[in-house]
C-alpha cells in the first residue's frame, strides 16, 4: 500500500512538472505566432481540474538544429503558485509541449534576433546602406526591339561587357520596357559600359539587322471595290473558284430536281447493246456471247486538278504569301525604324503638327490617283521580286508629291530618319506581289523572284480604277486593327472636299 502511493506520488509530481504557467508571457508568444502567420489562441478554461485548449493544427516536425530558447516560466517573487492568476474562478496557463509550435517559437526568436530560417546571418541595416552606396548604377532606355542584340546569340555579347567592364546588366524580362540597368563597383566601369551598350544599339539600328518597324502609308483599302478587284486577282492567279454544286440542277419548288433530268443522269454513259431473243416453249432464250466490252476514260477530280495547278505554280516561285493582304492595300511615303516609346511618340507628334503644311501642299483640295497596269521593281517579269500599280495623280499635277516631301523632310529635321535612309528618291506605287514576304522560303526553289510572266501577259494592262487619297497614317508594321489594316498610331486627315476661303 505504501509502495503504490509513493508510486501514484511521483507520477502525480511528474505531470505537475510538465505544466508550465506563464501568466504575463501570454503577449509574448502571441506576437511571435503572429509574426510566422499563426493565430494563438489563448484562452482556457478549466472545469473540474485543469485543461488547456490551443485551437492549432498539429505539423510535421522538422529535425534541425536550433539555438536552445527556454520556455519555462520564471518567477521574481514567491514559488510556482505565485504564477497562477485567478480571473473568476478560470486559471490561464499554457501547457508548453514538444510540437511544431515550439520550433514556430524558435524561428521567430531566430528571424527576431538576426538569423533567418536557413541559419543564415541576416544583414543589418548599417550593412545594407554600406552595400548600396558601395554600387553605381546607370539606366540606359534602349528599346525592347534592341533587347536581344545587346543579349547577344546565347548571351555572348552581354558576358563580354559584364566580364570585362566588370558590371552587371539587369534586362528586362516584358516586351513592353524599353529600359535595362547596369551596376557596377564605380561610377568609372558603369559609365564605360553604357557607352558600349550605346554602341551596341548604334551599329544594330543603322544595319539591315534591325528592320523597320512604322512607316507612313497613305490607305488605299478603305476603298470596297479596290478591295474586291485584289481578291478577285489573287483568286484568278492562284486558280482558286467557288464553285456551287447546286447552280446546274434544275429545282422545282419543292427542291427536289425533275425526274427527266434524274433520268438523264441515270443513263449516262449511255451503251447500246443489242440482245438476240428466241422464243420457245421452255420461256425466252438470250445469247450473252456477243456483247461488246466497253472502256472507259478516268475522270479527273477537281482536287488533282487544282493540286496540278499548285505545282506548276511553286515550280514558277508563286504561291500565297507573296500576295500584299488586300485589306493592307496603301502606298508608301516613308520607312521607319522607331525601336523604342519615345521615338515613336516623337513620330506621332511629328505628323500631327505638319498638318497645315501638307494641307498648304495640297492647296486645300482633294487628291486622287489613278491604278493602271503593273511593272516590277528592280528585275524583269521573268525574276519579279516586287510587282506594283503604278501611281498616276489625276490632272497630272505634283501637288500629291509636294505634300509627301513635306511629310518626309519634317521627320528628318525631327532626326527620325537614319542617316542610310536619308537620299531615298520617293516613287509612289501600290505593292501587289512582293517576294520578300514568301514563307515557305526553304522549300521554294526561287525564294527570292518568281516568274511573272504569266501575270503580266493577262494583267499588264489592268485599270484598277480612281480613288481619292483621304488621309495618311503613322502605320506599325506586323501589327493590324480591327479594319485589318495596320495599327494607325497617328493620322493627318487629308482635304476630301473642296475648301473655300
Amino acid at each position: 500500500m505504501i509502495a503504490y502511493r509513493s508510486f501514484l506520488s511521483v507520477d502525480l509530481a511528474w505531470k505537475f512538472t510538465k505544466i508550465h504557467v506563464v501568466p504575463k508571457r501570454t503577449e509574448h508568444f502571441q506576437r511571435c505566432f503572429s509574426s510566422c502567420g499563426f493565430n494563438y489562441n489563448s484562452r482556457t478554461h478549466i472545469e473540474g481540474g485543469l485543461r488547456v485548449d490551443m485551437d492549432r493544427k498539429k505539423q510535421k516536425m522538422v529535425a534541425k538544429t536550433w539555438r536552445p530558447v527556454s520556455t519555462q516560466s520564471r518567477s521574481t517573487e514567491g514559488g510556482l503558485d505565485d504564477e497562477k492568476h485567478d480571473f473568476g474562478g478560470q486559471v490561464q496557463e499554457i501547457k508548453c509541449t514538444v510540437s511544431s509550435y515550439e520550433s514556430t517559437v524558435q524561428k521567430a526568436v531566430q528571424v527576431s534576433e538576426g538569423i533567418d530560417l536557413e541559419g543564415r546571418a541576416t544583414p543589418s541595416a548599417d550593412d545594407e546602406s554600406l552595400s548600396a552606396a558601395q554600387k553605381h548604377s546607370v539606366t540606359v532606355k534602349a528599346g525592347a526591339s534592341l533587347m536581344r542584340f545587346i543579349r547577344g546569340k546565347g548571351g555572348s555579347t552581354q558576358r563580354t561587357i559584364e566580364e570585362e567592364m566588370k558590371v552587371k546588366l539587369i534586362l528586362p524580362f516584358s516586351w513592353n520596357e524599353d529600359c535595362l540597368i547596369i551596376e557596377g563597383s564605380s561610377a568609372e566601369s558603369v559609365a564605360r559600359a553604357a557607352d558600349r551598350v550605346q554602341a551596341v544599339i548604334d551599329e544594330t539600328v543603322n544595319s539591315r539587322n534591325l528592320d523597320y518597324s512604322h512607316f507612313v502609308s497613305l490607305p488605299l483599302a478603305i476603298h470596297p471595290e479596290l478591295v474586291n478587284k485584289l481578291i478577285n486577282f489573287q483568286n484568278s492567279v492562284l486558280g482558286i473558284t467557288v464553285v456551287n454544286e447546286d447552280e446546274n440542277l434544275e429545282c422545282d419548288s419543292s427542291g427536289k430536281t425533275s425526274d427527266s433530268e434524274g433520268e438523264q443522269n441515270l443513263s449516262e454513259p449511255q451503251i447500246a447493246v443489242e440482245l438476240k431473243t428466241e422464243d420457245s416453249n421452255d420461256g425466252v432464250k438470250m445469247d450473252k456471247t456477243n456483247i461488246p466490252l466497253v472502256s472507259y476514260s478516268p475522270k479527273v477530280s477537281k482536287s488533282s486538278t487544282s493540286e496540278s495547278k499548285a505545282s506548276k505554280l511553286l515550280d514558277l516561285g508563286i504561291e500565297k504569301s507573296i500576295f500584299i493582304k488586300p485589306k493592307t492595300f496603301h502606298l508608301t511615303v516613308l520607312m521607319l525604324k522607331l525601336w523604342n516609346k519615345d521615338r515613336i511618340e516623337a513620330a506621332a507628334e511629328v505628323l500631327r503638327s505638319v498638318s497645315p503644311k501638307v494641307i498648304d501642299a495640297l492647296e486645300s483640295r482633294p487628291v486622287s490617283i489613278r491604278l493602271k497596269g503593273l511593272e516590277c521593281m528592280k528585275g524583269s517579269p521573268a525574276k519579279a521580286r516586287v510587282v506594283y500599280a503604278p501611281v498616276e495623280v489625276i490632272g497630272g499635277e505634283d501637288r500629291l508629291l509636294r505634300a509627301c516631301q513635306v511629310i518626309t523632310n519634317a521627320f528628318i529635321e525631327a532626326g527620325l530618319v537614319l542617316e542610310n535612309d536619308l537620299n531615298q528618291k520617293l516613287k509612289l506605287h501600290a505593292t501587289i506581289m512582293n517576294a520578300r514576304h514568301r514563307k515557305s522560303k526553304k522549300g521554294s526553289k526561287k525564294a527570292d523572284s518568281f516568274d511573272a510572266r504569266k501575270i503580266f501577259g493577262q494583267y499588264g494592262s489592268e485599270d484598277w480604277g480612281e480613288y481619292l487619297i483621304c488621309e495618311a497614317h503613322l502605320s506599325q508594321r506586323f501589327v493590324f486593327d480591327d479594319n485589318g489594316y495596320y495599327h494607325c498610331c497617328a493620322s493627318l486627315p487629308f482635304p476630301e472636299e473642296m475648301q473655300l476661303d
